[in-house]
């Protein structure tokens, strides 16, 4: 049996990094990926999917040419093919450069076939076992299929089989309003699609405060996307080449048919085919890999990284559980999932930018805080790019004077939203914003004018 120093089950945006910190380490190193080097992000999410809005807002903006004075004769039209086919290209250039870089690191041994644990340092990669002290699983997540009736007797798609649709749906449906569906109910909807969502929620993206998820959407709803929420899904059927959904909705009781089923309501790790039990690794009743604050399992010597670890679900959190485990493994530091602080995006246009607690969040917590908010019509910035859709707003802790939360609903939201983020780490006070110069025209430069509008709950 070939034994390394260290082996390391998938590539995600975790795996190929800690590879490359090892390595130089002095390690010797195997990686195994069964499929696609670089994981959801690189091949089925962050990457092709912010590909493609791209084209989308493109066509949008085209369709606006008129109110910011360009004439564009002839209409607007999306190639579908050449769209897929960019989104296809910049996926591939991440993909094979992350490949090419695995292959030709020094220390590093590439098997490309599936891991199934023998043991705790055990691992069968195809008809070979390998062993290592160390072991790392960074086996991502996959999109989870609801027991919706009769969901196995219709064709569907999910956030992977949508990277592959070179058309145009007539009308699409998608089932959930969460961050995933309601970014491609934007975009295609700016290709050309009719496009209804449904979602079993009260309201869309049900974690977010009240006002969020109203921004979006009405910013949803001004396009033509139609939006029906505290539905009920019944059951699925073929209506001829249309999928029928009949749904439950407590102002419209009715159906919705659609050319096209998109499943878009969360995701489950990829942990059921791994071997776990072999290993003695537990997982919790999702399939969800236990870790402690260090990513650690109950098992010495196994680690567990990205979404597979329930303890995020970006490729930001991927990324930072690499470097909490290689500080902690390589630099003898302590460092803590728990010190992270929540921040996260949708990219819709405009897009979403948040950090740290919620209003909802604080009120419940019931410490003494202070809010401000701003609509984006009274922004500069956006009133000039003819983007004043959205609003910020900023939560400060009445006592310590710390920045609880933000969020940012608007142009550069995503951005934006780094302002805050940094101060929050370092656990300043908000003055330091507030005190702050920003440049001129643009959206940062109101953070501190909001500031010194913060007023008590």
């Amino acid at each position: 049996m070939k034994r390394y120093d260290a082996i390391i089950i998938g590539t995600g945006q975790a795996g190929p990094s800690l590879a490359g910190r090892l390595t130089e380490n002095g390690m010797e190193v195997a990686v195994i990926e069964r499929k696609l080097f670089g994981g959801t992000c690189v091949n089925t999410g962050c990457i092709p999917t912010k590909t493609l809005i791209a084209s989308a807002h493109a066509a949008h903006l085209a369709r606006r040419a008129a109110d910011f004075g360009v004439v564009v004769g002839g209409g607007v039209a999306v190639d579908m093919k050449r769209t897929k086919a960019r989104k296809d290209y910049i996926s591939a250039l991440s993909r094979d450069g992350l490949a090419a870089w695995l292959g030709n690191m020094k220390k590093c041994t590439v098997y490309r076939n599936h891991a199934r644990f023998e043991s705790a340092h055990e691992v069968q990669v195809g008809t070979e076992v390998i062993g290592a002290d160390r072991i790392f699983i960074n086996v991502g997540a996959r999109a989870s299929v609801p027991p919706i009736l009769g969901l196995d007797r219709v064709p569907y798609l999910t956030n992977s089989s949508m990277m592959e649709v070179d058309f145009l749906p007539g009308r699409l449906l998608i089932v959930g309003g969460g961050y995933v569906g309601i970014e491609f109910a934007q975009m295609y909807r700016r290709f050309g699609s009719e496009v209804t969502i449904i979602e079993m929620a009260p309201r869309l993206m049900h974690k977010e405060d009240e006002d969020v998820s109203q921004g979006v959407k009405e910013i949803l709803e001004a396009e033509g996307i139609e939006v029906r929420v505290g539905a009920k899904c019944i059951a699925v059927e073929k209506q001829g080449n249309d999928v029928r959904m009949r749904v439950d909705c407590p102002d419209n009781p009715a159906e919705s048919v659609g050319s096209h089923l998109l499943v878009a309501v969360g995701r489950r790790p990829n942990t059921d085919d791994l071997g776990l039990e072999k290993a003695g690794v537990l997982m919790d009743e999702r399939g969800f890999i236990t870790v402690d604050e260090e990513l650690r399992t109950n098992v010495p010597g196994i680690w567990v990284l990205g979404d597979c670890n329930g303890r995020g679900a970006f490729t930001h959190t991927s990324y930072n559980d690499y470097e909490i485990v290689a500080a902690n493994i390589l630099d003898g530091e302590k460092r803590r999932v728990s010190d992270r602080i929540t921040t996260y995006a949708l990219y819709t246009d405009p897009p979403l930018g948040r950090a740290g607690l919620t209003e909802t969040e604080v009120r419940a917590s019931g410490r003494p805080a202070l809010i401000a908010k701003r609509p984006m019509t009274r922004v500069g910035r956006a009133i000039e790019k003819g983007e004043t859709k959205g609003f910020m707003k900023i939560i400060v802790d009445a006592q310590t004077e710390q920045i609880l939360g933000a969020a940012i609903l608007g142009t550069g939201g995503d951005e934006v939203i780094h302002t805050l983020l940094d101060v929050m780490y370092a656990k300043a006070h908000y003055t330091v914003v507030e005190r702050a110069m920003h440049i001129h025209p643009t959206v940062s430069e109101l953070i501190p004018i909001m500031l010194e509008e913060l007023k008590p709950f």
